[in-house]
């Protein structure tokens, strides 16, 4: 009998004892997870002639893009739109290369799942740490813009930048652990989560700002009522705030976001230890 299939025969602990299991295999397992965080930046950083520059230039391009849309095609006028958008591409990117790559984090370790005995919840956990690093590299970029074309906005309230990043990172981390137990048995997640990605970029306060987009759902209650449940929101308001605005984030609303992505966390890693018995079986 194989290990794998020792495994999957043993039996479960309760709900409880499952998401402490799951905490104390991503902890335990934190050498292993560095080293895939590393092997992923690696591997990312060879696959293209300018590797982990593009974390540089990828999102300056979709700033360009963006700006050109909405300051001249739509003519709407917003004082250092530039950073006023880059402020939320930079997390958005962040947030879509983590939940792509978090999606096929275990079906694209098919051949190791089968053969290796280990706590496959260090897959997804591993593919959103990486994500880390990538969004560090993406604040070189604002970095310039702030020096180089506006330096009166630069303020202190930059350094609060890694706080809105927490609350996201919470928020991330509990989707990604969910779908990619999901997308094991369902391989069309990656295809619908792309789609997702994408109309929910459109209904976040990112072209706009969140009391542009209030206005519209005054319109249409829909909108509005999306709006007001999604969580990037106020994630969104708050990067816009430190790093376009020099205020304050919205703490209490952050606060909001890291309790509900908590009970999430909970929830995703309880299902994800529910599942993993069967992934060598269904992989």
């Amino acid at each position: 009998m194989s290990a794998s299939t020792t495994y999957d025969s043993a039996s479960q602990p309760g709900p409880v004892g499952l998401i402490v299991e799951g905490f104390r295999e991503a902890w335990g397992r934190r050498r292993l997870i560095g080293y895939l965080i590393r092997a992923d930046l690696k591997k990312k950083g060879s696959d293209t002639v300018l590797g982990n520059l593009w974390w540089i230039i990828d999102p300056l391009l979709q700033m360009s893009v963006y700006v050109v849309l909405v300051t001249v095609i739509f003519a709407r006028s917003t004082p250092a739109y530039p950073l006023f958008i880059f402020a939320a591409i930079l997390p958005w990117k962040w947030f879509t290369s983590v939940i792509n790559d978090s999606v096929v984090s275990v079906t694209s370790q098919e051949q190791l799942i089968k053969q290796v005995l280990f706590p496959k919840i260090i897959l997804p956990v591993a593919a959103v740490l990486a994500g880390i690093a990538n969004f560090a590299f993406g604040l070189i970029p604002l970095a310039g813009l702030l020096v180089i074309f506006y330096p009166d906005r630069i303020s202190p309230t930059l350094l609060l930048i890694p706080v809105v990043a927490a609350t996201q990172l919470v928020f991330t981390l509990a989707l990604a652990i969910f779908l990619a137990a999901v997308n094991v048995f369902f391989r069309d997640v990656g295809n619908v989560a792309r789609h997702v990605l994408r109309l929910w970029f459109y209904l976040s306060p990112a072209l706009y700002s969140a009391d542009q987009l209030s206005n519209l759902g005054q319109k249409e209650p829909v909108v509005g009522a999306l709006l007001q449940a999604n969580p990037f929101t106020p994630i969104f308001e708050s990067y816009r705030n430190v790093i376009y605005s020099g205020t304050m984030p919205l703490f209490g609303h952050l606060l909001q976001v890291v309790a509900v992505s908590l009970v999430l966390l909970l929830v995703s890693v309880l299902f994800f230890k529910r599942v993993e018995p069967a992934f060598a079986k269904v992989l």
